[in-house]
């Protein structure tokens, strides 16, 4: 089933309008995952469920091993499994396509060495904080690294911030979290601008409720009862899941950045939006329900995006826009 996000944002265009700019992030900028983004599971070697799990919100996919090496059953997956090949499991949900996985394996290997290579090398609070254990820690944004193991454990770790405040989280070996501990978002932050940059394996102990996206070198395993807001991407290895259930995170709000009337009847729209999630674009002369018309209908690559409204009647000075996302 594909779920849609609210109508977050509309907009008036008219002479003279004014734009205004989002206040400054804290914490490094965020991790592009590029055509990772759609992913709530990525991974090389096999997915799996050891023990019976719950529902995965978004797509998953393996490669470069064969479909026949996913055991996640099509009715636990809440958007479309992605398969090199036909050996596996047949269903409505399953695709295949093995010049996309490539191509997500692609900006898998972008995305991790991005952040295994973000500076300045971080020193004081944020290198090796609490010994490496940040259970029971309360985090500002930033960039954080661990020389070798980082664990959560004994209590839950926090994440204290705005909406646009990024997490980065530099793990030279493997991560840990504790069974039954919760890596909490607090002050409006949000699961989409945290990170787990992994140099080998992450283990999400029995009954965890973990947030952010992990970027493994090798496996992910979820274990009885675990739950993720974010995405579990591993590279080589696989991806072990039992947990409750997995989602991505919530997209930002496309934002409309600029809209500009083109001479003699026609305007051009841009929009900050999340690249690889389905866009679509609408306006209307007034505010009435029965008044949008659909533009377009897109999933862009990368952002900003934009678009020319070639539709407008002539002499006409105000039109309004909305932009929603659609997600896996």
């Amino acid at each position: 089933m594909k779920t849609q996000t609210q109508i977050l944002l509309s907009l008036v265009m008219a002479a003279g309008a004014t734009w205004t700019s989002p206040a400054q992030a804290a914490g490094p900028a965020p991790v592009d995952l590029r055509s990772c983004a759609h992913f709530t599971v990525l991974a090389g070697a096999a997915i799996t469920q050891p023990t019976a799990g719950g529902i995965i919100h978004g797509d998953i996919g393996l490669s470069p091993a064969t479909g026949a090496s996913i055991g996640i059953p099509p009715s636990l997956v809440e958007g479309t499994i992605y398969a090199v090949d036909s050996t596996g499991t047949q269903a409505p949900n399953v695709v295949i396509d093995p010049t996309l996985l490539t191509a997500a394996k692609g900006d898998l290997t972008l995305a991790f060495d991005d952040a295994a290579g973000r500076t300045p090398v971080p020193s004081g609070d944020f290198l090796n904080p609490n010994g490496g254990n940040i259970g029971g820690l309360n985090l500002v944004p930033g960039l954080y690294k661990f020389d070798t193991t980082a664990l959560i454990t004994g209590s839950d770790v926090t994440l204290t911030g705005g909406p646009d405040d990024v997490w980065i989280f530099q793990i030279g070996t493997d991560l840990q979290v504790g069974s039954g501990i919760a890596v909490i978002a607090a002050g409006g932050a949000q699961a989409r601008n945290i990170f787990w940059q992994v140099g080998t394996s992450a283990t999400l102990d029995t009954g965890s409720s973990f947030k952010g996206t992990i970027l493994a070198g090798q496996s992910i395993t979820m274990n009885t009862t675990s739950s993720l807001e974010g995405r579990a991407l591993a590279f080589t290895g696989q991806v072990a899941f039992s947990g409750n259930g997995g989602s991505l995170p919530e997209p930002a709000v496309p934002r409309f950045t600029d809209i500009s009337h083109l001479p003699p009847d026609s305007a051009s729209v841009v929009l900050d939006t999340t690249p690889y999630f389905l866009l679509t674009l609408q306006s209307s002369p007034g505010m009435a329900p029965a008044d949008w018309t659909t533009l377009a209908e897109e999933m862009p690559a990368a952002t900003p995006w934009s678009f020319t409204n070639e539709s407008l009647a002539a002499g006409v000075t105000t039109r309004f826009y909305r932009a929603f996302l659609t997600r896996p």
